[in-house]
């Protein structure tokens, strides 16, 4: 079937409007590889705080802090801009605000602790926002029976954005280190180079991804944030008719706490326990991006066959498989399986989120509901990391112990996606089964 195929497609979409909304995920994704994944987490920890004890913790805690400031606020973000439908207008300034934090990211060095952990909280807050918001366009592109395959697709063609950021920062490493030029120098070179990709490829969708939707206010009184927020506290009175969205909403914030764990302390996790050097993590975390890719392209597929429900399911086993053979391994070759099977997992574990999401999301709702979905991910985002970072700390420093743990997210994440029933899910939505 050939790539953005027109018959998986809503009447009145184009093929190159799917290619725009796309490009956002190939944008996006070079902050998560190159800052959150391959190189500045480890930096955080060994240069800006020095290796100090609490260096492992204390990026966790900044991972969550600004998880937290999202979790509080997307969800009314989310219906502020359907209510003014404004997805596209919010998402422009999500954009500016994670490419600008990220610039400054290049400014930090040694001691400059609360200067990284400012702009760390702004640029992952922004790029929190801008993955919500991204994917709130999805059910307005795909039919309801593609929504896998079309999410598949986004997933898949941002992780090559960002095994471009991370090759094109690796290939400048790799310079930087046969020239004797320190992390100092090279890393944030990095951040630049991540930050040019981010705002240059997401052109492409602001050219050429349309706002579909339909202001939905009457009066000037209904368009403000208090509007939304009362529209938001409507929703939640309203939740025993969307129980298999509460019910992924609990699933969701359980598997993503492993998710989280894995994007935010793969890099730390390589260097501290297994003596991983910076090119090597970054090899890795390259060769992560191509699993991830393939999965996400893959599964997307398979879930419009098999039911997203059971995709979901599959990778879910694959991620506990994941985290026992990590926590096995005493070389790199056992990690590195770990690692392929990590990215398979991730990318059609994260489209088949994003796909049930989009199947119970009201039409006139899809912010704000995405928004929700973007709540309990971000509070995932905070239970995960910290939880790592709390175990380390009470083990001693044991990274084992710490990833082994991770698997009861993915275990509780499977127990929760029982009780699901997707046909339902989608008739309290108003799309038809």
């Amino acid at each position: 079937m050939p790539l953005f195929d027109q018959a998986c497609l809503n009447d009145g979409v184009k093929k190159r409007e799917v290619f725009g909304w796309a490009m956002y995920d190939f944008a996006n994704s070079g902050y998560t590889t190159v800052v959150l994944t391959a190189v500045f987490n480890a930096y955080f920890v060994g240069v800006i705080a020095g290796g100090a004890p609490w260096a492992t913790l204390a990026w966790t805690l900044v991972i969550g802090a600004s998880s937290a400031i999202v979790m509080l606020t997307m969800p009314a973000i989310g219906a502020f801009a359907d209510l003014r439908a404004a997805k596209k207008r919010v998402l422009a300034m999500a954009t500016a605000g994670c490419v600008a934090a990220t610039v400054a990211l290049a400014m930090t060095g040694p001691g400059d602790l609360w200067l990284a952990v400012l702009a760390i909280v702004v640029s992952n807050t922004f790029y929190s926002y801008g993955e919500s918001l991204t994917a709130a366009f999805l059910p307005e592109l795909a039919r309801p029976d593609s929504m896998g395959r079309v999410s598949g697709w986004g997933w898949s063609f941002g992780y090559f954005g960002g095994m471009l950021s991370l090759g094109l920062s690796l290939a400048y490493v790799l310079w930087a280190q046969a020239n004797k030029l320190p992390a100092t120098h090279f890393v944030p070179v990095t951040m630049l180079i991540t930050a040019g990709v981010y705002g240059a490829a997401s052109l492409a969708t602001f050219a050429l991804l349309r706002e579909r939707a339909l202001p939905q206010v009457r009066t000037a009184g209904d368009a403000g944030l208090r509007a939304a927020v009362r529209r938001l506290a409507a929703t939640w009175h309203q939740a025993r008719r969307y129980r298999d969205f509460r019910w992924l909403l609990a699933c969701g914030t359980c598997y993503q706490a492993g998710i989280s764990v894995v994007i935010a302390l793969a890099a730390v996790y390589a260097e501290q326990v297994l003596g991983f050097k910076q090119t090597d993590t970054m090899a890795l975390i390259f060769l992560v991006n191509i699993a991830a890719a393939l999965g996400a392209f893959g599964f997307g597929y398979a879930q419009d066959r098999i039911g997203h429900k059971a995709a979901l399911g599959v990778t879910l086993v694959g991620w506990i498989v994941m985290t026992v053979l990590a926590a096995l391994a005493t070389g790199a070759g056992l990690f590195w399986v770990a690692a392929v099977i990590a990215g398979l997992c991730m990318g059609s574990s994260q489209s088949a989120g994003r796909a049930l999401a989009g199947l119970f999301a009201p039409p006139a709702q899809l912010a704000e509901f995405f928004g929700l979905w973007t709540l309990a991910t971000r509070l995932a985002a905070i239970i995960g990391p910290v939880t790592y970072g709390v175990v380390t700390v009470i083990t001693a420093g044991n990274h084992r112990i710490a990833i082994l743990s991770t698997a009861l997210f993915f275990v509780l994440g499977l127990l929760l996606l029982t009780p699901i029933d997707v046909a339902r899910g989608r008739q309290a939505a108003g799309r038809p089964t």
